[in-house]
Formats: C-alpha cells, structure tokens, sequence
C-alpha cells in the first residue's frame, strides 16, 4: 500500500484518536486527520509544534519515519523504532557475522547499480552517458580503484555544467540536494528498521560517528531520483538561491516517485522495503544479489 508523506510547518498540536493522527490549532481546534497506518513519512519543520507520547507510540508502531527539522529547517534527526522486525535478533546476528568478501561484493553490486542509474538519468535528459556507462562496467569488488569517485566527476559535470562543484555547503543547487538527500536517507533508515537490520553497520561506510552508515550505503543507487527532481525544479528558477518551504514540499514528492525494479514499478518507499528486504536475504545467505531499482 503507499504510504503518505506529510509536511508540517506550522504550530499544530499533533495526538492520536482512534488510530487517526490528529493536527489542531494551540486553542484545540482539529484541522485534519490520517490514518496512522497510512502514515510513511513525516517531517516536522516549526520549533513550536507539540504532540503526545501516544502518538510517538503508534507511529513507531508501524514504523513511521518521523523526521525532525532543526532551526534552519533542515532535516536533523528522527524517530525510529528500535523493534520493527519479528526475526531482528537472527538478521542482526547475520549481518554483524557478515565476511568481508560478501560485503565487497554487496558494495560492487551498489556501485554499479549508482553509476548504471546515473547513466539512465544522463540518457534521459538528452546528454552523453557513454563514458559513464563504460566506467561502470569496470567496477571491482569492494570498487577498490574508486570508479565511483570517478563517475561522479563525469556525472555532475554533464549533469550541471563544468562549473558546478558538488559540495555539502556549495552554492545551489547544492542546498536542494543536500535536502533531498537527506529525505531519501531518513527513507532508506525506515526501511533498513522494517527489514530488521541494523542501521549503524554498514557494507562500506565505516565512520565512527554515523549511526546511518548502511543508510548511506543503500541510499547510492536511488540519488539520481533526488537529482532528476532537483534539475526539473533547477530548471524552473534559475535564479532561485533561497530553499522555501515550496521547494521542500516538492522535493517530498519523491516519496511517491515511480521506481522500477524488473518489470514492475512502485512508489519509491515500497521500492526501498524490497531493496533491504533483499540485503537482509543476502546477510542470511538466502540469496546473492541486492535488489535495487532500474532509473527508467
């Protein structure tokens, strides 16, 4: 079932009533209600939005991603539960017990499906992805050459022009980026938890203080839907330098976003619980290969 995105900037006062997230005016007033088992996703942009404890409970009940905005509106932590899986204790134990053979091998397989999706989006928009998709094709186990440092120069170069520097704190587009990145992380987080795998121990990523290192793994091959997004809208504004709550909301809209993976598509958030469900298959030795999606 697809699951809704919410965005809330205002201050609401935010409960629960027959399994319905409630959103009131401070002087009680109800303004609307969702089902929580709707519920996929939502972020709270307003210092002075207040909720109760029970609505925390339900919606770690079914596992929504809850994200928290910090005073310059940015995405800066989020609610997730800490028991989202019948079987958690059994994939943990395999996942920890992962060989480093396997997970060079999971990490080739992500890379290769990254660069392969930033081709298709390069293609897609008219412009040359022939030596992108040369340099995806010699990917090694572990990428120890870095071919995926490498297509990123090529990628954002045709992508954006020769002046564009992908930097955390570089001029736009960066600040839309960065936003949508951070998203498309808290998405991939969600459903790392529904797949009962820990978030913290990644395949690649090894920074001591990340606690979403297999979130920043995972999350490579589905950027180029946060970038086609944000070159669409780039398109839109030119001379936009400022990110408004317009552009955060139609950066949210790649929650729904179609993703295929084989023959079928689907919302991006269902896409991303088959992607994990498949690694921790893979943690398990149920099967070899990560699902990721196709960009179409």
């Amino acid at each position: 079932m697809l699951k809704r995105t919410l965005y809330i900037s205002n201050p609401y006062h935010l409960s629960i009533k027959n399994k319905q997230l409630v959103v009131s005016e401070k002087n009680g007033m109800p303004l609307k209600t969702a089902p929580v088992e709707d519920l996929g996703f939502i972020v709270l942009d307003h210092p002075q939005i207040s909720f109760t404890m029970k609505l925390v409970e339900e919606l770690n009940e079914v596992n929504v991603a809850t994200v928290f905005c910090d005073s310059k509106h940015l995405p800066s932590s989020m609610l997730l539960p800490l028991d989202a899986n019948h079987i958690q204790n059994e994939i943990f134990r395999a996942q920890i017990s992962a060989t480093e053979p396997l997970k060079k091998n999971l990490w080739k397989q992500t890379i290769e499906a990254k660069i392969k999706n930033q081709a298709r989006l390069l293609s897609k928009l008219g412009k040359n992805s022939i030596p992108l998709k040369a340099v995806g094709r010699t990917v090694k186990s572990g990428d120890s050459d870095n071919r995926e440092g490498f297509a990123a120069r090529l990628y954002w170069m045709e992508l954006l022009g020769r002046n564009f520097i992908r930097d955390r704190y570089g001029d736009p587009p960066n600040p839309f980026l960065n936003y949508g990145y951070i998203l498309l992380r808290s998405a991939v987080a969600r459903a790392l938890a529904g797949s009962g795998l820990l978030a913290t121990l990644g395949i690649h990523h090894r920074n001591r203080y990340n606690a979403f290192c297999l979130a920043d793994d995972v999350m490579e091959p589905y950027r180029p839907y946060v970038d086609e997004i944000v070159f669409e809208m780039k398109k839109s504004w030119p001379d936009v330098f400022m990110l408004g709550k317009e552009h955060k909301a139609e950066l949210l809209q790649l929650m729904t976003a179609d993703v295929k993976i084989g023959e079928t598509k689907r919302p991006l958030m269902i896409a991303l619980s088959q992607t994990t469900a498949s690694l921790a298959k893979c943690f398990n030795g149920e099967q070899r290969k990560i699902v990721y999606p196709e960009f179409d």
